[in-house]
């Protein structure tokens, strides 16, 4: 089943034309992500999503919905985990079903069953300077996915951390997707995160972005934690000339 239909949208802010007609789908329980140079409208995809922004033309569907109809299907993490420093982890987890109406007491109850998964047991009244950047991008994570939305948008949520804990945190991730088999689309500078965690990946050519590549990657899981296979180091080196390589008309 299709979980989000994306087809032929285009967006202009301002004089500048960002998205030039971009086609895309994602099926209940799949992981896409979307590859692209800086710059490219990969993020104003996420903003047209969560309505901050608002198509030109073309059309979005959500569950079978049209966007403007299904304003509840999204779950959004940032690339900066966004936590309230001045509150407390617990209450920066529950904020977001706060948000949306629950009351706290239930808010809380639905949260501590899965603070053990997230490695946050124990943790849930630090605040958030007292918590190392692996462990702050794990409470956001579970902030976004605690909603219990149809679709999980992952704005670049490694992208901040070091190159240990990313690699890490990427692992600890895929392990928990293969769990629960959350419907997730991501937005992604990095080639090699793309390919370890997708089942399938877009590219997207330089403004005014449309889609130039789209891919499945063949490699079972679990891969990370595993010696990269040639299949994904093909995938990779395939990924990376595209974006090099694109024509004059993807400029």
């Amino acid at each position: 089943m299709s979980m989000l239909d994306i087809q032929n949208v285009s967006v202009a802010l301002g004089d500048t034309d960002v998205l030039g007609g971009i086609s895309m789908h994602v099926s209940e329980g799949e992981f896409v992500s979307i590859l692209g140079p800086s710059g490219a409208g990969k993020s104003t995809i996420f903003k047209l999503l969560t309505g901050a922004l608002q198509l030109d033309s073309g059309a979005i569907t959500c569950n079978g919905r049209p966007l403007a109809q299904n304003t509840q299907g999204f779950a959004f993490m940032p690339q900066h985990d966004a936590l309230m420093p001045w509150s407390r982890v617990l209450d920066n987890l529950t904020l977001g079903l706060e948000v949306q109406g629950m009351p706290r007491k239930d808010a809380r109850a639905r949260v501590f069953p899965l603070l053990p998964d997230f490695g946050l047991a124990g943790f849930e009244r630090h605040y958030p300077a007292q918590l190392s950047g692996g462990m702050r991008q794990r409470a956001a994570l579970l902030r976004t996915i605690v909603q219990a939305r149809p679709v999980q948008l992952l704005d670049e949520p490694f992208g901040a951390l070091d190159a240990l804990t990313r690699t890490q945190m990427q692992k600890w991730f895929e392990d928990r997707w293969q769990a629960a088999r959350w419907t997730t689309l991501l937005v992604t500078h990095d080639v090699r995160e793309a390919v370890a965690l997708s089942d399938r990946i877009y590219v997207l050519s330089r403004r005014p972005a449309r889609v130039i590549a789209e891919v499945t990657v063949p490699t079972p899981r679990p891969r990370l934690g595993q010696p990269i296979t040639a299949d994904a180091h093909a995938l990779e080196a395939h990924l990376l000339d595209i974006l090099l390589n694109q024509t004059g008309d993807d400029l």
